[in-house]
């Protein structure tokens, strides 16, 4: 009944009890030009099973079947079919905050594991499993910082990812709290050193670069670490590509950690829910923002796990709240989890060995195509790389969807300096033949008269 609209009679005893003798006289307080008077423009009801036959026909218009070298901060991996089966059962899918130990222990346990492995990973000491996405952890490390030094500016590095970079000027916007932009070095790709050390002061809270950055290059993290340190800033690695992990030495040197772990398990959906998450050192765990689960034991000495640490305005004054984020993601962390679990510490490092040769199949194939050339040669990637191409990109990517292909992303949106360079990616779902398809779309230039 809560979905069906109400009755004539219901109506009139709903006027009646407010004293109105019509619709009309009800809204009559609004004046007559902003009323709207006519039926609404909208299709005639249906039946239930024509609306499943007009659905169904939409769905199959999505480009399912569609090779992608899309990358930037969404990657495409396999997502083993246990994720599904597991994350929606009952216990998991229709629980909400974990407030409850005593019948959350589950989620909790969840919570802890998650955790637990991105500590792993990172190198970092503590974890939480409380960030939207990685956008937004990369913003609440930044604010993190500045209370952790009571300073109030921030580096950051232009190769770190524009929409991140957009969410924190979001967050920062109204703070009074100025950020310093670095720019990359033509040649590698990689932040400039120069650039950075001049701009760090001893006004500075945080340095906040990416790796492996937006054109999947691999920083050179033990050096920004010591630039920063030097000048009492605290280093923010972001990291877009979870699974690079599995091969690239994690970022130990920094004080926090940003990173969306969307790669491990999590559908792309449209655009989310991503699955953020801040690491950290353990002296920065009461500045951290979100909540932390911890392991304990029950008067019988039982193991079991709490809400450790809970610094939002939810939970505590608001004044000493280290921010509002109201949610700790943890459907889309158990998702995560699952996936570290059934990939394991040596089959994470096989995925990860897996992109980097696909990747590296890829960049070669499609450089050695007329008029392509690589750009940021000069320092190691991932499986992300950046091609330049004589021919406009917007001329090649129709040629490609005409062979079902979507081609790698324009730059010069973000980075007008680089103009017909795209971003290419290639995980463990892109084959071989794909990439050959692509290299030969790329060689069929049109040849001008």
């Amino acid at each position: 009944m809560r979905y069906l609209p109400k009755s004539p009679a219901e109506r009139d005893r709903m006027l009646a009890d407010i004293g109105a003798a019509s619709i009309d006289e009800l809204f009559e307080v609004i004046p007559a030009e902003y009323r709207f008077t006519r039926d609404l423009d909208v299709p005639r009801q249906q039946a239930e099973s024509e609306i499943i036959s007009y659905f169904r026909a939409a769905g199959a218009k999505n480009a399912t079947d569609y090779a992608s070298f899309l990358g930037a901060g969404a990657y495409r991996h396999y997502r083993p079919v246990i994720i599904d089966s597991l994350v929606q059962r009952g216990e998991f899918l229709t629980s909400y905050t974990p407030y409850q130990a005593e019948i959350t222990q589950g989620t909790l346990q969840a919570i802890f594991e998650f955790q637990t492995m991105i500590a792993e990973l990172t190198g970092m000491d503590v974890a939480n499993a409380s960030m939207y996405d990685g956008s937004t952890g990369a913003a609440e490390a930044v604010l993190m910082a500045m209370r952790v030094t009571g300073r109030h500016k921030a580096v950051v590095a232009a190769s770190v990812h524009p929409e991140h970079r957009e969410v924190l000027h979001t967050y920062l916007k109204y703070r009074e709290m100025p950020t310093a932009l670095v720019g990359y070095e033509t040649e590698t790709g990689r932040v400039d050193l120069a650039a950075l050390e001049a701009a760090v002061t001893e006004e500075t809270a945080a340095v906040l670069v990416q790796s492996p950055n937006f054109f999947g290059v691999i920083e050179d993290i033990p050096a920004i670490a010591e630039m920063a340190h030097k000048k009492g800033a605290l280093l923010i690695v972001s990291i877009a590509e979870a699974v690079s992990l599995g091969v690239v030495k994690p970022p130990v040197e920094a004080d926090i950690v940003s990173m969306e772990a969307q790669s491990f398990g999590v559908a792309l959906s449209y655009g989310g829910p991503f699955c953020g998450v801040i690491a950290a050192k353990e002296q920065f765990l009461r500045q951290m923002p979100g909540r932390l689960v911890g392991q304990t034991v029950d008067r019988d000495g039982n193991r079991g796990f709490v809400l450790t640490l809970s610094t939002r305005e939810q939970h505590i004054r608001r004044e000493k709240a280290t921010s509002n984020i109201c949610t700790n993601q943890a459907l889309v962390a158990l998702m995560a989890t699952i996936f570290l679990t059934v990939y394991g510490k040596e089959g994470i490092r096989e995925l990860a060995e897996h992109n980097l040769a696909k990747a590296d199949y890829a960049a070669r194939t499609l450089a050695a195509q007329p008029g392509a050339k690589l750009l940021f040669t000069g320092a190691p990637h991932f499986h992300e790389f950046v091609l330049r191409t004589e021919e406009a990109p917007a001329a090649w990517s129709k040629r490609l969807l005409d062979e079902k292909i979507v081609g790698g992303i324009e730059l010069s949106r973000w980075y007008p300096e680089l103009k017909n360079a795209t971003l290419w990616c290639a995980t463990e779902v892109v084959t071989r033949e794909q990439i050959d398809a692509a290299a030969k779309v790329l060689a069929a230039a049109p040849v001008e008269a």
